[in-house]
């Protein structure tokens, strides 16, 4: 195929983990098992958050939209690569390549700006407590959001239209479980500049930006934290934020992963394995660690549970 116009592309062909069809049915049942996992996981939190009034603060109003956002995140990759693995397929149509680029952009800028804002909540609570309800009020819980999606929304179809700019030859073969951005313009044969100056540029404010907030934020709440006389202050002070610390550990940490592998190493498997850490795993640990040491969570499906054998 001669280089061309886009709309030529018809399809495109995902490489995955494996092409041993002997392992194609233990692969199938490990992402389904975790897909499972964080949808159920996730939306116990949704509708925990929802359905008890008394835990209707912005802590958890940002907990509840970083779950949606993590059960949107990991049903954008996983079902085709669970069509695929079924089927013995390892193709993805070119418009629903674009699409599944296009939300995983979104979904992850959006687990990137969630994470700095609840770090912002649990900074003012805690240094700021007797000025949290009015800081902290729902107009600006509300803005914070709504920005967060605006600013993802907008990015994800700049870049996405930049996609479908480019032309495709020969090599349709992109070497991951879904359609990454950065795999598919490496088997682009137009020039990549435009996109690639706006990736990077992108990929360092968020990486900068909300992770220089949410150092800032922790770096006061640390020093707040240690200026508390008693120990049992300083637990209970530490306790409220120790959720989100280790959800941002875990999502910096791997999303780190991924960028440093592919920096160093050119292979396509451990570059894989890496982003199903943040794109998998990552959303499906964080209903377990906001909800298993969590007594407001525990209480309120407690008080959900009684609601519902009373009405029984």
């Amino acid at each position: 195929m001669e280089p061309g116009n886009q709309t030529s592309i018809s399809e495109f062909f995902l490489l995955g983990f494996s092409q041993d069809s002997e392992h194609q049915s233990i692969l199938f049942g490990m992402f389904l098992s975790m897909f499972v996992v964080t949808v159920l996981g996730n939306l116990f939190i949704i509708l925990t958050v929802i359905s008890d009034s008394y835990i209707h603060t912005p802590m958890y109003f940002f907990l509840s939209n970083l779950s949606l956002t993590d059960m949107c995140f990991t049903s954008t990759t996983i079902p085709k690569m669970l069509v695929n693995i079924y089927t013995q397929s390892k193709s993805i149509s070119y418009s629903g390549c674009i699409t599944q680029m296009y939300f995983c952009m979104v979904f992850g800028g959006m687990d990137t700006f969630l994470l700095t804002v609840m770090a912002y909540d649990r900074f003012i609570a805690i240094c700021y407590p007797l000025h949290y309800s009015v800081i902290m009020n729902t107009h600006l819980c509300g803005l914070l959001v709504l920005v967060s999606w605006s600013i993802c929304l907008t990015y994800s179809l700049i870049q996405s239209l930049l996609v479908l700019r480019l032309s495709f030859c020969t090599n349709l073969i992109i070497k991951h479980f879904y359609c990454e951005l950065a795999q598919t313009l490496t088997i682009a044969c137009s020039d990549t500049l435009v996109n690639y100056i706006l990736l990077y540029m992108v990929i360092s404010i968020l990486g900068v930006v909300p992770f220089s907030g949410i150092f800032f934020s922790y770096t006061r709440i640390m020093s707040t934290i240690l200026r508390i006389p008693s120990a049992n202050g300083k637990y209970k002070a530490f306790s409220t934020c120790g959720s989100h610390l280790s959800a941002v550990s875990l999502f910096y940490g791997t999303g780190l992963g991924v960028y440093l592998s592919s920096g160093i190493s050119s292979s396509s498997w451990k570059n894989m394995v890496t982003s199903v850490m943040y794109t998998v795993v990552t959303p499906m640990l964080n209903p377990f660690i906001y909800s298993l040491r969590n007594r407001d969570i525990k209480r309120a499906f407690q008080r959900i549970l009684r609601r519902m054998l009373s009405i029984q």
